[in-house]
């Protein structure tokens, strides 16, 4: 805003303050109150640039309201926040459960036989804790002890170690680290899955080197060697099936329980893929079962649907106030009288007026679910009537709100959808199942592995290629698979790309089969000393991953491992779905809708971008104040050329009144002169 000063004020009256001085006529306050004339069309403009200035800021005021609005909204358009799943275990002290919102509500017998726990050695007793005992390097192998019984810590005949296919873990014991603090220290730089330390008995020979796994399991078990001096060598030396220098005082367990009486396994306290969408956490052993409960909540549902109504009752009360007139205070709101206000109410109250396109008759509007207008523009909720609604259909529920795709066929779920997707039903065809790469063998595989003779395959795992080894040993049929299982899941590069493979066997024929699927899905080995051994001289058999395929809607989708997308320019183009079996043909429909919450959302886009009426609104107002500031410096620079008028043309008439006073005078004085 211009900020010209308005001549005829104080500035004016001190340029004119000195006029009248020979005349004696008031001169500054006849151009005073001409000047006051002269400013009132600035002064009417000034106003009104000033109440147009207000307009502007309370258009923005309720822009960022608007915003605040809809970042809510845009916070409640996941169906996850409607879906909520509580679990908990009776006696608490057994074990905790967690369960996500794909969990299936059910009731579950508990009992723990078993914890898992890692293994523990612990080495003869050493006079001294800095003293040198020998130089040399230490081997880790990981593996299962079976077949025989441990007495005092020591294993005894018949026992038989199985490597767990990884290969070994070494550390190198110099004259700079071989007294049994070095030891420790080293073991542990070396991250090796193993945790060393010192513990001092009491005794003669108090220090006693502490070697833990990391991991728990039965197979997680160690077996040591070293090659180098001799005091080292029987220190450490460790094999379950032969030499023992150690004494184990924590054997390598997993954790066993019955679930519904169905016998469980864990190389771990916590399993995870026990029941779908359920994580257990094992604490204790119980000689009574206990019950674990999975139950539907519908807390979530109720708070997202609460948050949903009083984020629309704060705007709708912001915009209310500012568009009121309050005729005890006689007082009008900021916008009132902005029909582009009023618009904005008006069709926020036409989105949540109409039904929802796509959604059950039973689930289409508002009021069904306990959520209705009241007279003053609010909504308000039945919190009976919508309970009652998510106990009958929770997924219908989530569907009012957000976005949500619900599947008649229980092996396809939605996954997702965009700004191109449609509200509709839309029929699902499978043409292909998507398909997984392997690789199964020619002939059963040797099960006597030798190092540098045949323990490395070269395999390609989905793109990504590397050297597999197995740890020398002789193995049966299914500890072989479950070794090379284990060295590739274990093997860094692998690791680092996400791959990782699933090896079984049939009468000794291994099969390395992808845990990925689609066309990028590959198990493919190429090389290695062991290919042939392993998996038979004949060429083996490799099967290509494939995407699944099929139509949505009876357009042609776009297969992405086990993912179908809608087709471009088909109503149901963005829509993602995830077929994870069953077999090709007609599967039923997805039922896709858009909630309340996307259609407010889409809403507040349109009002608040450059083109909507807060944008259109603020820039005609400034534009408005734009033009009236010109106005206001053109009528100024105006009035200054007529003040500097007035000051001409009133010191003229001064300077001629103050002359002809003088005459008066003079003439005066003759006069009387004369008469005398």
């Amino acid at each position: 805003m211009s900020n010209v000063t308005n001549v005829g004020s104080s500035a004016g009256a001190a340029i004119i303050s000195s006029l009248g001085v020979g005349s004696g006529l008031n001169v500054t306050g006849i151009i005073s109150q001409l000047m006051a004339v002269q400013n009132q069309p600035v002064n009417l403009l000034q106003n009104q640039e000033a109440s147009t200035q207000t307009l502007v800021s309370n258009f923005g005021q309720l822009q960022n309201a608007l915003s605040t609005f809809q970042t809510a909204m845009q916070g409640l358009t996941s169906a996850s926040n409607y879906q909520s799943v509580t679990a908990s275990v009776a006696n608490s002290s057994v074990a905790t459960v967690t369960a996500s919102s794909s969990a299936s509500a059910g009731t579950y017998s508990l009992q723990v036989n078993q914890l898992a726990q890692a293994q523990t050695l612990v080495t003869a007793g050493q006079a001294t804790s800095t003293g040198a005992i020998g130089v040399g390097t230490i081997s880790f192998n990981f593996g299962t002890i079976s077949g025989g019984t441990a007495t005092s810590g020591k294993y005894g005949t018949g026992t038989i170690f199985t490597n767990s296919g990884s290969a070994a873990k070494t550390v190198t014991i110099d004259s700079s680290n071989n007294s049994i603090t070095g030891i420790a220290a080293a073991i542990n730089a070396a991250n090796i899955g193993v945790t060393a330390s010192i513990v001092n008995d009491g005794s003669n020979t108090p220090y006693r080197l502490s070697l833990t796994s990391n991991n728990t399991g039965a197979a997680n078990s160690m077996q040591i060697s070293v090659s180098g001096d001799a005091a080292l060598s029987s220190m450490l030396n460790q094999d379950p099936s032969g030499t023992q220098n150690l004494t184990e005082t924590s054997a390598a367990q997993n954790a066993q329980f019955n679930l519904n009486g169905i016998a469980i396994t864990s190389s771990t306290n916590t399993a995870s893929n026990v029941i779908s969408g359920v994580s257990l956490n094992l604490l204790s052993t119980n000689t009574t079962a206990t019950t674990l409960s999975v139950n539907k909540n519908n807390a979530g549902a109720t708070n997202a649907v609460n948050s949903f109504v009083s984020a629309y009752n704060t705007i709708a009360s912001t915009i209310q106030q500012a568009t009121a007139y309050d005729s005890s205070a006689k007082q009008a709101g900021p916008l009132q009288g902005q029909t582009s206000v009023l618009s904005i109410m008006s069709q926020m109250q036409q989105v949540l007026n109409q039904p929802i396109p796509g959604a059950p008759s039973a689930y289409s509007n508002l009021a069904q679910i306990g959520v209705s207008f009241q007279k003053d523009g609010t909504l308000s909720v039945d919190n009976t009537k919508l309970q009652a609604a998510l106990t009958a259909n929770p997924a219908a529920v989530s569907g009012m709100f957000a976005s949500n795709g619900i599947s008649n066929d229980s092996l396809i779920s939605y996954t997702s959808s965009n700004t191109l997707t449609k509200p509709g039903s839309y029929a699902v065809n499978i043409t292909r199942l998507a398909g997984q790469g392997s690789i199964t063998g020619s002939a059963a595989a040797a099960t006597t592995i030798t190092a540098g003779v045949n323990d490395t395959l070269t395999l390609n795992l989905d793109g990504t290629t590397a050297n597999v080894t197995l740890a020398a040993g002789t193995y049966t049929p299914a500890s072989l698979a479950t070794a090379l299982q284990t060295a590739i899941n274990t093997n860094n590069a692998f690791t680092a790309s996400g791959a990782s493979a699933s090896v079984s066997q049939n009468a000794g024929v291994l099969s390395i089969t992808s845990n990925s699927y689609g066309s990028k899905s590959i198990a493919n080995v190429t090389g290695g000393n062991g290919q042939s051994d392993l998996l038979g001289s004949a060429a083996a058999t490799v099967v290509a991953g494939v995407d699944v395929a099929g139509t949505i809607n009876g357009a042609l989708a776009t297969g992405t491992g086990q993912t179908l997308v809608g087709a471009t320019g088909d109503n149901s183009a963005g829509l993602t779905i995830k077929v994870i079996g069953g077999s090709v043909g007609a599967r039923g429909s997805i039922n896709y809708t858009q909630g309340y919450t996307n259609g407010l959302n889409t809403l507040m886009t349109s009002v608040l971008g450059k083109g909507g009426q807060i944008a259109a609104a603020t820039a005609g107002y400034n534009a408005t104040i734009k033009s009236m500031q010109a106005t206001i410096a053109n009528d100024q620079l105006l009035n200054q050329q007529v003040l500097a008028n007035y000051q001409a043309e009133f010191s003229a008439l001064d300077v001629t009144m103050a002359k002809l006073t003088s005459t008066s005078t003079y003439l005066t004085q003759q006069l009387a002169a004369l008469a005398k």
